[in-house]
């Protein structure tokens, strides 16, 4: 482990180095590869260095405490930073998935329940608008598919990130643990006789891709054009702005009404489209890759229920690692990253198993 440090050291030097000539800068998107380089270093190698340190540190204690026994406690605490750097250390080596600082684009969709799962994928969007609002970032309605009593069958919300995030802060490094199907116990609002419903809706989460991450032939689509309409199917557009994208290759389809545009729209849902592709070929990526695969904790698998919202006790459940909290109404007000912190530690768990 620490052979491998040594090495980073000297590539952390030489992107510095690298980074200090005004000719790199001059590149914007090489300028942006070093920068993101250098910042998943520097923690690395300041852990590296203060572990160093800690050893020097109580190499001295314990000549001290050969002479003068009120150094032996130095001794100890000493030992025991030395170990937790050495923890941290370890985990900070662990390959991170390179998408971390990606932005994404979240879909909810409403599932069993009718209106009651709607209206609960209502709720799930506005947990996300706050959440993002707390990290600061930058949040987008591509789309948005009301029902009837101002839920959503679905919606989908672009979530950026201001700036070059610390690394395990992005958007993607935090939010894609949220993918998988979201259950709801509560008496439902359309409900007269007070008894609690279960209903459930479905969270996708994609990292945004770049034009030149996801190539698309320009034979691949078929583009439709059509009327928007609005809640209970009534029109709200007089031309024909809505646009349908079908990405032939694949069968993935992509519809976007909420712009006044046709080009907006289209613009909006090739955006959606390039993201979806994206993830396709990770995931095809992954089940080629068996070790990486055995690798991966199972908070990103989408195909089962991963979370319960219990109302009439305030209780929020997470199935994948064990937490559980009766706090549900400051999660669902943006106080999400207790329950997300739990699916970071226990990926990093499984990550940092696997690779000793």
């Amino acid at each position: 482990m620490f052979e491998a440090v040594e090495e980073l050291i000297g590539e952390h030097a030489d992107l510095e180095k690298r980074l200090a000539d005004p000719a790199v800068h001059a590149d914007q998107r090489e300028a942006m590869r070093l920068n993101k380089r250098y910042a998943e270093l520097t923690p690395i190698i300041a852990t590296y260095r203060a572990w160093k340190q800690t050893g020097d540190d109580i190499e001295t204690a314990r000549e001290l405490a050969a002479d003068d026994p009120d150094f032996a406690d130095e001794v100890k605490e000493g030992e025991i930073r030395r170990e937790e750097l050495t923890d941290k250390l370890r985990l900070l080596l662990v390959p991170r998935d390179p998408s971390d600082d990606k932005d994404v684009i979240l879909e909810v969709k409403a599932g069993e329940g009718g209106e009651e799962s709607a209206l609960f994928a209502g709720d799930l969007l506005r947990m996300y608008l706050r959440y993002a609002e707390r990290f600061g970032w930058k949040t987008e309605i591509l789309e948005a598919n009301e029902s009837d009593l101002g839920g959503y069958k679905d919606v989908q919300v672009a979530v950026k990130t201001k700036g070059q995030p610390e690394p395990g802060q992005g958007v993607w490094a935090r939010l894609k643990y949220e993918g998988g199907v979201h259950r709801v116990q509560r008496v439902p609002a359309t409900e007269s006789q007070g008894r609690i419903h279960t209903s459930a809706a479905g969270v996708l989460v994609t990292p945004e891709a770049e034009e030149v991450e996801v190539e698309i032939g320009p034979n691949d689509l078929r583009i439709d054009v059509y009327r928007s309409s609005g809640p209970g199917g009534q029109s709200v557009n007089t031309t024909d702005s809505a646009v349908r994208i079908t990405h032939l290759p694949t069968g993935i389809v992509v519809s976007c009404q909420n712009e006044k545009s046709q080009l907006q729209n289209k613009e909006q849902a090739l955006r959606i489209l390039r993201s979806r592709l994206l993830a396709a070929a990770q995931e095809e990526a992954e089940r080629e890759a068996s070790d990486a695969r055995r690798s991966q904790v199972r908070t990103v698998d989408r195909s089962e229920r991963i979370r319960t919202y219990n109302f009439p006790e305030n209780r929020i459940s997470d199935h994948r690692v064990g937490f559980k909290a009766y706090n549900l109404d400051q999660v669902l007000d943006g106080e999400l990253d207790p329950v997300i912190q739990a699916c970071v530690d226990a990926d990093s768990a499984a990550k940092l198993a696997a690779a000793q």
